[in-house]
C-alpha cells in the first residue's frame, strides 16, 4: 500500500469488495489532527472508521463491530485533497492507527485512494542526556 502515501504515480484499490483497512506504525508517539485523500469520485472513501492504538491489526469484522475513535464520511469535494479535521484531543498519543474503509462513494466494487496523507507532530519525549547535574559528583547518592 506504499503507493498511495507517496503523491507520485500508483494508487490502493480494494480486489474483492469495497472495504480497505489500512494499517501505519509510528516510531514514536504522535499528536493527529487531520487527513488529506486524493482518489477518484466515482471509487473514492466514504465511510471511514478510526481506531487507534490496538494490538494487533484488525479483521473487517471487528472493523465493523468495534467503537472507533473516530468515524469520519467523506464528501465528494473532499477527495481532492482537502484537509478532514479529526477530533484532535481522541488523537494525542497515537503509536498506530488503522483505517477501516467501509465503502466508497460510487458505491461499486472497488474503492480506489490515489494519495493518504496523515497530518500531526510528534510529542517530545523526554533526552535524559539533556539534564545537567545540580550538586554532588557523578556516582555519588545522597
Amino acid at each position: 500500500y506504499t503507493h498511495c502515501l507517496t503523491s507520485g504515480g500508483g494508487y490502493l484499490a480494494s480486489d474483492c469488495d469495497e472495504q480497505l483497512i489500512l494499517s501505519l506504525a509510528y516510531n514514536q508517539s504522535v499528536k493527529l489532527h487531520s487527513l488529506k485523500i486524493k482518489a477518484p469520485k466515482d471509487k473514492g472513501p466514504k465511510t471511514i472508521r478510526i481506531f487507534i492504538n490496538q494490538p494487533r491489526t484488525l479483521d473487517f469484522d471487528g472493523a465493523d463491530s468495534m467503537v472507533s475513535t473516530q468515524d469520519i464520511t467523506v464528501t465528494g469535494d473532499q477527495v481532492d485533497g482537502q484537509v478532514i479535521p479529526l477530533k484532535f484531543v481522541k488523537f494525542q498519543n497515537v503509536q498506530n492507527v488503522q483505517f477501516f474503509i467501509k465503502d466508497n462513494l460510487g458505491g461499486g466494487d472497488v474503492t480506489q485512494i490515489d494519495h493518504i496523507a496523515v497530518i500531526g507532530t510528534p510529542i517530545s519525549t523526554t533526552n535524559m542526556s539533556d539534564f545537567k547535574r545540580v550538586a554532588g559528583k557523578k556516582g555519588e547518592s545522597e
